[in-house]
C-alpha cells in the first residue's frame, strides 16, 4: 500500500470514528430529502441501519484487507451491505434505488473528510477511496438485491403453487386434489409433493385428482398426469381421474393418450363414490378388474 492511500485511508477511518452520529444523521437525512431511495422505512429504522452501515465501513477500514477487496471479503462489511440490501428488496424497492442509497453515503462521508483537512492531495485522495469502496458497496448491494428478489419471488410462486394445489380428505382413506389451471412441470412437482404427504400422514388409499378446472390435456399434461399417478402407486395407494368432459375425451382420444390403466369419472361425485366402493374393495383387486 503506498503512502498516499495509506494517509487517505487513516483520513477517512478517522472521520467515520470521530464523527460516526453525525455522518449517519446526515445519511439518513439525505435519503429522506430523495424519496425515491427510500420505501416505508421509518426514520428510526434508517437511522438503525446506517450506524449499522457506518460501523461496518469503519471495521473494514481498519482492518489489513486492501480497499479494493475489503467489501467483497470483510465479513462485517460484507454481511450490513447484503443485510441493507435485502430489507430494501423485501419493501419492494428498485435495485437503482437500493444501490444509489448506498453510494449517497458518499456525499455524507466525504463532508465530514473535508472538515478534517483542506488539503488538496489529501480530499483528492480520500474521495478516490471513498469512490472506490462505496461503488464495491453499490455493485454488491445490487447483486444482493437481484438474488434476493429472485429468491423472494421463487418462495412466493411455490407458496401460491401450494395455495392452488390443496389436498383434501374427502373420506376416510380417501383424498382429492382439485386442479385450477395450467398443469406444468413445477406444478406437478408441488402436486406430487404435497399429494404424497398427504397419502403418508392419512394413511390414505385413493387419491382423486379432479382436472374439472384444467382448460385443455394435451400430451404434456397427460405425461404430468402419469408421473403422479405413478408416485402414488409407489406409495401403495391408487388414484382415480375426475373432470373427464366430453371436450376433453375428445382430445385424449385424438392425441392416442392411454389412460386405460387408470379409472376416470366425469365428475367429482362420480369419483367419490367410485372411490369409497375401491377402499371397500379388496386390495387384491386392481383397478382394471374393478
Amino acid at each position: 500500500m503506498s503512502s498516499t492511500e495509506s494517509g487517505a485511508r487513516e483520513l477517512v477511518a478517522g472521520a467515520l470514528e470521530a464523527e460516526a452520529d453525525d455522518i449517519a444523521d446526515r445519511w439518513v437525512q439525505l435519503q429522506l430529502a430523495r424519496t425515491e431511495q427510500v420505501t416505508d422505512l421509518s426514520e428510526a429504522t434508517l437511522r438503525e441501519e446506517a450506524d449499522g452501515l457506518v460501523g461496518a465501513v469503519l471495521g473494514g477500514l481498519q482492518s489489513d484487507v486492501p480497499v479494493e477487496r475489503v467489501v467483497a471479503t470483510h465479513q462485517d462489511l460484507r454481511r450490513a451491505v447484503s443485510e441493507f440490501s435485502m430489507r430494501r428488496a423485501r419493501k419492494g424497492a428498485a435495485p437503482i434505488a437500493t444501490s444509489m442509497a448506498v453510494l449517497t453515503l458518499k456525499e455524507a462521508l466525504l463532508a465530514a473528510v473535508q472538515r478534517r483537512t483542506r488539503d488538496g492531495d489529501e480530499l483528492f485522495a480520500a474521495a478516490l477511496l471513498v469512490n472506490q469502496l462505496l461503488d464495491s458497496a453499490g455493485a454488491l448491494c445490487f447483486d444482493t438485491y437481484v438474488e434476493g428478489r429472485e429468491e423472494i419471488i421463487r418462495r412466493q410462486s411455490r407458496q401460491l403453487l401450494e395455495v392452488s394445489t390443496p389436498v383434501v380428505r374427502l373420506w376416510r382413506q380417501v383424498l382429492a386434489v382439485p386442479l385450477i389451471g395450467t398443469l406444468d412441470t413445477a406444478r406437478t412437482q408441488v402436486v406430487m409433493e404435497n399429494l404424497l404427504q398427504a397419502i403418508q400422514e392419512h394413511e390414505a388409499r385413493i387419491a382423486i385428482i379432479d382436472i374439472t378446472g384444467v382448460p385443455t390435456v394435451d400430451t404434456a399434461v397427460a405425461q404430468h398426469l402419469m408421473h403422479t399417478v405413478n408416485a402414488v402407486r409407489l406409495m401403495g395407494a391408487d388414484c382415480v381421474i375426475s373432470g373427464i368432459r366430453p371436450p376433453i375425451a375428445q382430445t385424449i382420444a385424438q392425441l392416442g393418450i392411454d389412460l386405460s390403466t387408470i379409472l376416470t369419472r366425469a365428475t367429482l361425485a362420480d369419483a367419490l363414490s367410485a372411490a369409497i366402493e375401491l377402499r371397500d374393495t379388496p386390495a387384491t383387486a386392481t383397478l382394471t378388474e374393478r
